[in-house]
């Protein structure tokens, strides 16, 4: 199975038509969203070409090959206007013989962890910063941001494929760092 995990594009129509692109030369079988797509949030300055109805209208088309989850940012109206789920709180993966919780960051995340068995997986955004961290009985995963990268990072998603995650950089297409999940 391939997978492509993206997070916080935050109504960018601009980085929305590049992480599509992405998809379309990745060819995954799923895009997995760890939420913030539509707003930018007073926190953050509005993305390049913040134009949230053409972000769904571009998302549309793609509704039964995305899973997302709902981030801090994503709320009930935003439902209305996409056809796909967004309000799910956290979300489950079987890969590779692990278990992988998403969720978008802001409630479970590395200093608030589940009580994770020896060997999962958290995967969530939020935080704009790619990371791959072994965090003892866990590892914690973030594909970094779509649109607003912070800490000098690359526009970014990540690949899963064949128990591997790769980052990319959304603008080259270069992976800059890999994972292995294989035992």
């Amino acid at each position: 199975m391939k997978l492509m995990i993206a997070s916080d594009l935050h109504g960018s129509d601009y980085w929305c038509a590049r992480m599509l692109e992405a998809f379309e030369t990745e060819q995954p079988e799923r895009l997995v969203f760890l939420g913030d797509i539509l707003y930018h949030g007073p926190r953050n300055d509005l993305p390049r070409e913040y134009a949230p109805k053409q972000v769904i209208a571009k998302l549309a088309p793609l509704k039964e090959k995305i899973l997302c989850v709902r981030g801090n940012c994503d709320c009930e109206v935003d439902q209305m206007v996409l056809p796909f789920p967004v309000l799910a709180d956290y979300g489950f993966l079987l890969l590779h013989g692990r278990a992988v919780y998403l969720t978008h960051g802001h409630v479970i995340n590395k200093a608030h962890p589940l009580p994770f068995a020896k060997g999962d997986i958290l995967l969530h955004g939020h935080t704009h910063v790619p990371a791959c961290e072994d965090c003892g009985d866990f590892t914690y995963l973030n594909p970094g941001s779509v649109s607003i990268p912070k800490e000098n990072s690359p526009h970014s998603y990540m690949i899963y494929e064949d128990g591997n995650f790769s980052w990319k950089n959304l603008e080259t297409g270069e992976t800059y760092r890999t994972f292995s999940i294989r035992a």
